[in-house]
């Protein structure tokens, strides 16, 4: 691009030279290797104003409108002032080099560092406050704050990013980023330097290849690359204000402007030994400064044609997959109480007849001075649209202070959104479409298509297979019988839904529909008899194994939020009413389809103020169940008698032994609910979703949260805990034989069914038996509790109740064992009291 010559200007001797815009953007400050530090006005051709008797050899310097800071080979950290440009004190020393000084945005913290291994936070008021940054084995060559303030990036010389959160009162090391930066001597003129974009979501860095990578703060995967700019190493990188632009300098000689949302060059200058550079906070200008010690202030950096770029507000960080713009189908409609656009438009209302104005008058009516709010009450507040005094002197909701308000300062419910069962959301360009107990469906966005891969868990049975997808499918379902997907609506081509069957007689049983125009998928199931979709208009549809639309209707609750089948059942989930919380409450429908039969009708999902689910699917025995952000998981009993269904907790992963203490930190995946078994994914490390590689299965046995002593261990006195134990063993098995009694009643149950109910039925009597066992060992003051697990029994053949008697007589507790002889002869006789 061809520009006018720009002349730099002497600012210090040649060497390593730094500089650094003040917040408000009024004064650049820049440092070298003499004792001079110069502070140049924006806009003036003045001579700067020099601040002479500075340390030497500076290799670092921030600032902020007030004040900078300085560091140099020294191992000095000295303040200075910007109202009086004098010195003030010395904030911190080293042993060693001063390499970089970062400041916190509201400027009350200063990072160091040096060529020593630990990282100092300092307090810039009260300098004895420091924290401390360590599990650095090599020294770290770089620091920068992320916009808010709460995470430091320190780019180490062996080539890792680290980054720390400030959140606690020591800080904690979140994330290594390796394999991002290359390794460089401290001393090094080319860059690693990790800048967050202003977004705060993700910063970039150089990487050896002379690219520029962009990382997700959030899991520290890597997003877009600017690719191609250079042909040396990269030694300089700064974001735009707004984000929307990128520049770089290299030691190829070049100056390269980069658009953020597409990684383009824009335009490139000729410019060598550019070792740092800084973007003006307000106007188009851009300063860099040269290995020999010269400063360009480029005013006018962007020509005409893209200056627009630094008008706009504040853009997003370039991810492969932004979570910002992603959107599921199910869109908050504009409610009908909601803010009217054209409210102003509308006629004021009229008084009521014989209104205190129309007796009054006017002139009293608009007499602002009548009543003087001296006291800051709020009672002369001024009157609204309809004559009404307004409600802005009143509190805020509980609840709702840290939530952004509607246009208009309408109130807007907090609605919940739609996803899919067994799903992950984006990490860099892979997702998890589906993971169940089957196998597991991922794919790859190649940036003009995708690639899936279906991998089962059973080899011998299934075969793995893999295809190019130019539709962009994201969701998915997988089951022994087929593979399901759907992809949405985009470029003006309809969304449809895909079925792939695993074995079929024919040539080709694959089918495809589409959906109508406007109309997007909010989310799919798939069970051994019927596929299951849910839209964005509250359409559900259901389709045969092979395509034929079978059923269609409009769900009652809305907007949708998910749904799952299991063999003719089908479980559709919304949004209803509006809870205490403010948000809405989940409402679940459970019909079968092939008896057109309603089993639920929207019944309330059992959550606590919060919580959302993570996901809903049948257990192996057909059963719904439910995972929440809580950490329970819930199955629902009764479901098959209409409006007797309830949700009963199975498992709270936070009473797990294995996190008892403290010592280990992690969250569960949900995967499936088989055998009596909570199957899940592991998580740790703070990561919310599962990622590559492919991630083993964990399982944990149903255990209901009875009592906190149920999960204890007390090595001293085992068998105190031998109680509440039993007391867990016996809820449990009392649930498991309901749900299998519910099925029985239900369906043509099958001998073994039968057989099976049996068998639980004499679990739980023998469970009482140990029970009874415990407490008659305890002493004779338990007897009534003691007779009420006798009671307790579902054995009308006697044989449990009388072996319940001896346990009593083996124990002396003769008056018992009298009591329970009474209790089985009542029984025998049919006469016991019903209570």
């Amino acid at each position: 691009m061809s520009r006018q010559p720009l002349r730099g200007r002497p600012a210090h001797p040649a060497g390593p030279t730094v500089l650094t815009y003040t917040p408000n953007g009024k004064q650049l400050v820049t440092a070298g290797t003499n004792n001079v530090v110069r502070v140049y006005q924006t806009g003036s051709d003045d001579e700067p104003t020099n601040l002479d008797d500075c340390q030497e050899n500076n290799t670092s310097i921030a600032a902020t409108n007030e004040f900078f800071l300085t560091g140099s080979e020294d191992g000095t950290v000295c303040m200075y002032s910007l109202e009086t440009y004098t010195y003030e004190k010395m904030l911190t020393r080293f042993t060693l080099p001063i390499r970089d000084i970062a400041l916190s945005p509201d400027g009350k913290w200063a990072a160091v560092t040096s060529d020593e291994l630990t990282v100092k936070v300092i307090n810039i008021i009260d300098t004895f406050k420091v924290l401390y940054l360590r599990e650095l084995p090599k020294p770290a060559k770089h620091l920068s704050f992320d916009p808010s303030g709460s995470y430091i990036a320190a780019s180490r010389t062996d080539g890792i990013v680290y980054i720390y959160s400030l959140s606690t009162e020591e800080p904690e090391l979140l994330r290594r980023v390796d394999g991002l930066i290359r390794s460089l001597e401290i001393e090094s003129e080319s860059s690693s330097r990790a800048v967050w974009h202003p977004d705060g979501r993700a910063f970039a860095a150089a990487t050896a290849t002379r690219d520029i990578q962009v990382v997700s703060s959030g899991d520290g995967e890597r997003q877009r690359s600017f690719s191609g700019g250079h042909m040396g190493d990269i030694t300089a990188l700064a974001w735009s204000p707004n984000g929307a632009l990128l520049v770089t300098a290299g030691s190829d000689r070049k100056l390269v402007v980069w658009d953020t949302r597409t990684q383009k060059t824009l335009s490139k200058y000729d410019f060598p030994g550019v070792i740092n550079v800084a973007w003006h906070p307000t106007e188009n200008i851009v300063s860099f400064v040269t290995s020999e010690g010269e400063l360009f202030i480029y005013t006018n950096f962007l020509s005409t044609e893209l200056a627009s770029y630094l008008e706009k507000p504040l853009q997003p960080a370039p991810f492969i997959h932004d979570p910002l713009a992603e959107t599921n189908g199910n869109g908050r409609r504009p409610l009908t109480n909601g803010d009217k656009e054209h409210a102003e438009t509308h006629a004021r209302r009229r008084g009521t007849p014989d209104s205190l104005d129309d007796i009054l008058g006017p002139d009293l009516a608009d007499d602002d001075d009548f009543v003087s709010d001296d006291d800051g009450a709020g009672y002369a507040a001024g009157v609204n649209g309809n004559g009404k005094r307004g409600n802005g002197h009143l509190d805020v909701i509980d609840g709702f202070a840290n939530k952004r308000r509607a246009t208009g300062q309408t109130w807007q419910p907090r609605l919940h959104p739609s996803f899919q069962p067994g799903s992950t959301p984006w990490r860099g360009n892979r997702k998890y479409l589906c993971l169940n107990l089957t196998g597991f469906v991922w794919t790859v966005d190649q940036d003009s298509h995708h690639t899936v891969t279906v991998e089962f868990y059973d080899r011998d049975y299934h075969r793995d297979f893999h295809f190019t997808d130019p539709y962009l499918y994201d969701k998915a379902c997988l089951n022994d019988n087929g593979t399901l997907f759907s992809c949405p609506s985009a470029n003006g081509n309809p969304a449809f839904v895909f079925y792939r069957p695993h074995e079929t007689w024919t040539s080709r049983a694959d089918w495809r529909t589409q959906l109508p125009a406007g109309e997007d998928v909010t989310s799919i199931s798939l069970s051994d008899s019927y596929i299951v979709v849910t839209t964005s208009t509250d359409y559900v549809r259901v389709f045969t194994l092979y395509g034929t639309p079978f059923r269609v209707y409009r769900q009652k609750t809305s907007p949708t939020v998910t749904c799952t089948s299991w063999r003719d059942y089908v479980l559709t989930m919304g949004n209803g009413p509006v809870g205490g919380d403010g948000s809405n409450k989940l409402l679940y429908t459970i019909e079968n389809i092939k008896r057109d039969e309603v089993c639920q009708s929207e019944d309330i999902v059992a959550l606590t103020e919060g919580a959302h689910i993570k996901t809903v699917c049948f257990s192996d025995d057909g059963d719904p169940c439910i995972y929440d952000s809580t950490g329970v998981l819930l199955i629902l009993q009764h479901w098959r008698s209409p409006g007797q269904a309830r949700w009963v907790p199975v498992l709270d992963t936070k009473q797990l032994e294995r996190l008892a203490g403290g010592k280990k930190e992690e969250t569960y995946w949900p995967v499936a609910v088989a055998q009596e078994k909570f199957h899940c994914i592991i998580l740790k490390g703070g990561d919310q979703y599962p990622y590559f590689p492919k991630p083993l299965l964990s399982e944990f046995d149903f255990r209901i949260p009875c009592s906190s002593s149920v999960t204890q261990t007390d090595p001293d006195n085992p068998s105190a805990l031998e109680g509440p134990r039993l007391e867990e063993t016996f809820v449990r098995n009392s649930l498991l034989c309901s749900l299998l009694e519910d099925l029985v009643t239900s369906t043509s149950a099958s001998h073994s069914q039968r057989t099976e109910l049996s068998r639980r039925e004499l679990e739980v009597d023998k469970t009482l038996l140990q029970l009874l066992n415990v407490e008659c060992r305890e002493g004779e003051e338990r007897g009534m509790k003691a007779l009420e697990i006798v009671g307790l029994m579902r054995d009308r053949g006697g044989k449990m109740i009388e072996a319940a008697g001896k346990v009593a007589g083996r124990y002396g507790r003769n008056v018992l064992q009298d009591k329970i002889v009474e209790l089985a002869e009542k029984r025998l006789m049919g006469v016991e009291e019903d209570e």
